[in-house]
């Protein structure tokens, strides 16, 4: 059987890929954050029976030994490990280089030293920062528009280095903005749910002009598992995109009206992107990740879009689910 290694698999989208590949019949070791309490963060809301069926490892993407150990024995990583908020990496940008560029060195060095069979490593559409021209394909111009972006950026080239430089075999999934259950509540979809749940009329937001090309994680998630199947990606760059765009109000009176409240916006200031840091665009092309794998979007168009929507209210509307949020901060 196949083994792999998921990195990041305490995460949102990680702890989706999990339940993926165990359906799957992969072995699945998860690799989560060391930490003194123990979480597994996502994973520790999974049912006992799939934890039984996970090897949980704990170590830090930053530590090339700890990343080294995870990957013996395995067939395959998934790369997910990363810090991702925007927000905090205008805060602490070093940070983001040790972990998103110095992370992913340690595992393409597992990779290629323990001669894997197989790595997938997870860019992101903030890469390609704001449109120069849509539909956005996988040869648009990269443009670092946040200290993030910037640190993805240069991980994907580090990956694509080692595939020119020393046949390492890697694909790069470059998935536009993921949505779904268990998403963090700094994101724009997450945050007008909760917002809304708690009965608020008028919802603190940043930018709505932004356009987004919206993905519900089990689409990104098969789009992993796809990439991994196929024998005619290594080297490659794919974009996971529902190639469907709206904007950022369409999208938050969307939700409204799914959850059936009026609702006012004011306008937060402390959530608006310094205005050259602001990708006001995003609206990818799948066209050569069809091509290259069995993957097709299931949740696309603006029908495709609601059912992913009203998935995600339905679980942010939980009260159990929403005990894992600290409700007194507008992100996390």
């Amino acid at each position: 059987m196949t083994t792999a290694l998921v990195t990041g698999a305490d995460g949102f989208i990680g702890s989706h890929l999990v339940e993926l590949l165990l359906s799957k019949n992969i072995n699945v070791k998860a690799f989560c954050l060391y930490n003194s309490l123990g979480s597994k963060g996502w994973l520790d809301t999974l049912s006992k029976e799939k934890l039984e069926n996970i090897e949980i490892f704990f170590g830090d993407i930053r530590d090339q030994d700890s990343v080294y150990e995870a990957a013996k024995g395995c067939n395959m990583i998934f790369h997910l490990a990363a810090l991702i908020s925007i927000p905090y990496s205008y805060k602490s940008p070093s940070s983001y280089i040790d972990t998103n560029i110095k992370g992913t060195l340690n595992v393409l060095n597992a990779v290629r030293f323990l001669e894997l069979d197989h790595m997938i490593h997870t860019s992101t559409s903030e890469t390609y920062g704001s449109a120069q021209y849509v539909p956005i394909d996988e040869i648009h111009p990269l443009v670092g528009q946040s200290p993030y972006a910037a640190s993805k950026i240069g991980a994907d080239q580090l990956a694509i280095s080692f595939w020119r430089s020393f046949s390492t075999p890697v694909s790069i999934l470059r998935p536009f903005n993921t949505y779904g259950p268990r998403q963090s509540r700094r994101a724009i979809i997450p945050e007008v749910i909760s917002q809304i749940s708690q009965n608020k009329n008028k919802l603190q937001l940043g930018n709505l002009s932004p356009t987004r090309d919206f993905n519900f994680v089990e689409d990104t998630c098969e789009a992993f598992y796809a990439v991994s199947k196929a024998k005619n990606t290594h080297g490659e760059v794919l974009n996971a995109a529902s190639n469907f765009e709206i904007s950022i109000k369409e999208t938050v009176y969307l939700i409204s009206e799914l959850m059936m409240k009026n609702i006012d916006i004011v306008e937060d200031s402390q959530k608006v992107r310094p205005n050259l840091s602001e990708v006001n665009r995003l609206f990818g092309c799948n066209k050569k990740l069809i091509e290259k794998t069995s993957w097709k979007p299931r949740f696309t168009g603006k029908e495709g879009f609601k059912k992913g929507l009203n998935e995600t209210i339905q679980w942010f509307s939980k009260k159990e689910n929403m005990e894992f949020y600290n409700s007194s901060q507008s992100f996390l």
